[in-house]
């Protein structure tokens, strides 16, 4: 292990010594570089004012491309992009200034995604189901690369990471499974084996994780203007056992920020679990804000490269506490899609959504908030990448979602058309619920039991609703179904996702009191 640590400061080494040749530090041996249509940008520390030549060579020597970047200030640093290259290697990239020379080794061009978020991001292969048969298979995949950097944070935005806890790496069982919560991540290495047994192109894979921090910590100072929230405070968090730093901005400053310059292909978040606890109900701001402004902030600094809306897919929140009755998850989960329930949609373009409501684990070592079937995870995230980053528009990738709603008023009866054909797995399960209005509460929530479930209705009793029926939820609980065993799946056996809807009368039809289903404009009384 201590290898790898003297490794990763000798990566460091060079950008130390004021005008010494070298790369950046996230660049080096055995990297993935982004693929075309995109070219991929590569920068370094350098001489003020000297030239750097760079050159790229294919496994026999030949030249294939050179650039030349001038060193520039304050901080003495070159940048060049490279023209777009089909998928292969390897290849060798060497950058040139006067007498000095720093060559790179094995080099593939293929797709980049970055994998950021907290603890359930930073959960290595070591601690999922079945561990040790996915650690044995890891040498399977030798054009699936990894680099991770250390957890860091700083007051202000820093150019360069600090620290680098796995060098670009070929995968091997003792690489993937370091250590707990460490490197390297699960859920990225599954979906980057995924989509390299998918597309067949090299995969490059970034993990940038630190368990327990919110969604400010990695945002912007822009993100934070926009949704209203303090720049320079902190918070204290209950969960003592986290030990990621609450501050906003310090892990985008030191995490993020040095890797701007990076041409990605994707983006893949896993996170949330802290916002429970803190601006839960900021959230339908601040996720929004930030995949924008990262888009924004990647496509800038890789000079165009990678795209302005670079596709983000993310994991919504799991579980908790089987019995709790705080639906703080249950919000945050609503949130995760800016209150509109599925993703893409108008505030969160390019996007997808993996649900993992019905994965949870009450008995995992690692604490119940910390399932342990990520390859569940993986697949779902690895079905949206298709789709939305790849173009597969054929691929169903999402769960099935309500699309309108018919009250039979003298029957007591409510049948609610989803988008996509039905599976029933939980016949018992009490997970609807339909807000009814009264004289003494305007919104009290009672259960609506499943009388009957067709190829696309799910037919809802409402014995306890005697007047207006005024919204509909779905799984609204910290903890709202077993393992795999959420009441409604598609055929693909896709989760049907959590959500909380208004219901607005539109008239009368043969069948009976037509209502529309909007995503809901308020958090009604439990």
């Amino acid at each position: 292990m201590a290898a790898w640590a003297l490794l990763a400061l000798l990566a460091l080494a060079p950008a130390a010594a004021g005008g010494m040749l070298s790369f950046a530090s996230y660049y080096g041996d055995h990297m993935v570089l982004q693929q075309k249509p995109s070219g991929a940008v590569v920068w370094g520390h350098g001489e003020l004012g000297a030239v750097v030549t760079l050159t790229l060579s294919g496994a026999s020597g030949l030249v294939i491309m050179e650039k030349t970047a001038q060193v520039k200030g304050p901080s003495g640093t070159w940048r060049a992009v490279l023209n777009p290259m089909d998928r292969g290697g390897p290849y060798a990239l060497t950058a040139e200034q006067g007498l000095e020379n720093v060559t790179l080794w094995d080099i593939y061009f293929g797709d980049v995604w970055l994998c950021s978020g907290q603890s359930n991001m930073a959960m290595t292969l070591l601690q999922v189901a079945n561990a040790s048969q996915e650690l044995a298979a890891a040498a399977r995949y030798p054009y699936v690369r990894v680099f991770a950097a250390a957890p860091a944070r700083s007051s202000v935005e820093l150019e360069d990471l600090e620290q680098i806890d796995l060098p670009w790496s070929i995968p091997t069982a003792e690489i993937l499974g370091h250590g707990n919560f460490t490197y390297f991540s699960a859920v990225c290495w599954l979906l980057g084996r995924s989509l390299y047994e998918a597309l067949g192109t090299p995969i490059g894979l970034v993990e940038v994780a630190w368990g327990g921090t919110p969604i400010e910590a990695w945002s912007s100072r822009r993100v934070l203007q926009a949704c209203g929230l303090p720049e320079d405070t902190g918070s204290t968090s209950p969960h003592q056992h986290h030990s990621g730093p609450k501050t906003p901005s310090v892990l985008w400053n030191a995490m993020i920020h040095p890797l701007l310059n990076m041409t990605l292909r994707g983006v893949a978040w896993y996170q949330g679990e802290e916002n429970t606890l803190l601006n839960t109900d900021q959230y339908n701001c601040t996720f929004p804000a930030l995949i924008a402004d990262w888009r924004w902030a990647f496509h800038t600094g890789s000079a165009g490269q990678t795209e302005p809306r670079v596709p983000f897919g993310f994991v919504q929140l799991s579980t908790y506490r089987r019995e709790s009755a705080d639906d703080s998850f249950a919000r945050l989960r609503w949130h995760q899609t800016a209150d509109l329930g599925v993703v893409p949609n108008a505030r969160m373009p390019s996007t997808f959504m993996a649900v993992a409501m019905d994965l949870g684990d009450e008995h995992s070592p690692y604490g119940s908030v910390h399932p342990r079937d990520k390859q569940s995870v993986a697949h779902r995230l690895l079905l949206g990448a298709l789709a939305v980053a790849y173009g597969d528009k054929g691929l169903v990738f999402q769960g099935p979602f309500p699309t309108r709603a018919v009250l039979e008023v003298t029957r007591g009866l409510l049948n609610v058309t989803y988008s996509q054909e039905l599976i029933w797995r939980q016949r018992d399960a009490q997970a609807f619920e339909v807000c009814c209005s009264s004289p003494a509460s305007p919104c009290q929530w009672l259960l609506a039991p499943v009388v009957a479930v067709r190829s696309h209705t799910v037919t809802l009793a409402l014995s306890g609703c005697r007047t207006l029926v005024l919204g509909l939820r779905y799984a609204w609980a910290e903890w709202p179904c077993e393992y795999l065993a959420c009441p409604l799946y598609n055929s693909q056996g896709l989760p049907a996702p959590s959500f909380l809807l208004d219901t607005v009368p539109a008239g009368s039809t043969a069948e009976g009191r037509e209502l529309l289903l909007l995503p809901s404009s308020g958090f009604p009384l439990n």
